[in-house]
């Protein structure tokens, strides 16, 4: 039985949306055209606005569609935002492992999130086609869900969560096959001439690094959303929303990222928990008697799972560091 998608999306506001969306990324490219090192208060300034534009636009959602969709919305974000930080972590990584300069680093993260965008829309539709194919969909998304929760889990327990070998991406070894690269960084250029023949620069293997993530990523956080909402207008908005801020947000949590160490056992918990949401739902419409759990608890067991893990966090990094010096030891050995 296919399933039902109600969309507040009508064309207007779809319109309305994605020139709003285009005109936020010319105004990032036109910021990021000239390389600079991004300052805290630039960067803290920027984060604001696009922690400010999601709740705006919950507010107008809530006004014109009901609370019911609004929920549904802030419940989406907050998983998006939750999912998008640990893409921070990993463009830290590859960030790091290229030697991208500082201040190239806002220009690369931009790349990627276009490239995030554009993947996300892809796989909105599809999965919108999908999930009106059959109810069969929420049970496959399910199951997705719940599988890269366990090897988010997994890896996180390894210790192996954020690591990225740069070799043994396929899409980086094919870029070196095809074409030679240059020895440096040639400002913000991808491409140069070089003895007669075009050359990528390192700059261009960082953006297909983050592009080939970008898939990744895509693959969890499109089914995560939709188990929250069934709407493909919302779905995307909450993609967009996330991704948006990502650029600023990056340089303000850089120094804090690496001190969530029990973020990725919390977003594991949250993909599991919405994969058990999907199937619940899928089952609810093959037996009523199975019980549905509703958006506004998702958002509640989501706030509570990440204040856990973001404590937990912090009490681990305070039991690990290393114990103070006492004065008086200090002014004995100046003695």
């Amino acid at each position: 039985m296919p399933a039902d998608l109600q969309t507040i999306g009508s064309p207007a506001l779809w319109a309305i949306t994605v020139a709003a969306l285009a005109l936020l990324l010319t105004v990032d490219f036109i910021l990021t055209r000239r390389p600079h090192e991004v300052r805290m208060r630039e960067a803290v300034g920027w984060s604001v606005f696009y922690l400010a534009l999601p709740l705006l636009f919950g507010v107008y959602v809530w006004g014109v569609h009901g609370s019911g969709v609004a929920v549904e919305f802030y419940t989406g974000y907050m998983v998006e935002k939750s999912l998008s930080v640990d893409n921070l972590f990993v463009f830290m990584l590859l960030l790091s492992s290229f030697a991208v300069p500082d201040a190239l680093a806002q220009r690369v993260l931009l790349l990627g999130i276009i490239g995030a965008l554009a993947l996300r829309a892809v796989f909105i539709a599809l999965g919108a086609a999908v999930l009106q194919s059959g109810t069969w969909a929420f049970l496959l998304f399910g199951a997705i869900l719940i599988a890269a929760a366990g090897k988010i889990v997994k890896d996180a327990a390894g210790g192996h969560g954020h690591e990225v070998d740069i070799s043994s991406m396929r899409t980086v070894r094919l870029l070196r096959r095809l074409m030679p690269i240059t020895d440096d960084y040639r400002g913000s250029r991808l491409v140069v001439r070089e003895g007669g023949r075009r050359a990528l620069t390192p700059l261009a293997l960082a953006v297909v690094a983050v592009f080939a993530t970008d898939i990744v990523f895509a693959v969890d956080s499109v089914p995560a959303v939709y188990g929250v909402t069934q709407d493909p207008f919302l779905v995307f908005a909450t993609n967009a929303f996330a991704l948006l801020g990502l650029r600023a947000l990056y340089f303000v949590l850089m120094d804090v990222l690496t001190k969530l160490r029990h973020l990725n056992h919390g977003l594991g918990v949250i993909l599991a928990f919405i994969g058990i949401k999907l199937i619940l739902h899928w089952a609810h419409q093959v037996w009523t008697w199975v019980p549905e759990i509703p958006t506004l608890l998702s958002l509640g067991v989501i706030v509570a799972i990440l204040a856990t893990v973001t404590v937990t966090s912090v009490l681990a990094n305070r039991r690990d560091r290393p114990p103070a010096e006492p004065a008086a030891g200090r002014r004995r050995e100046r003695l």
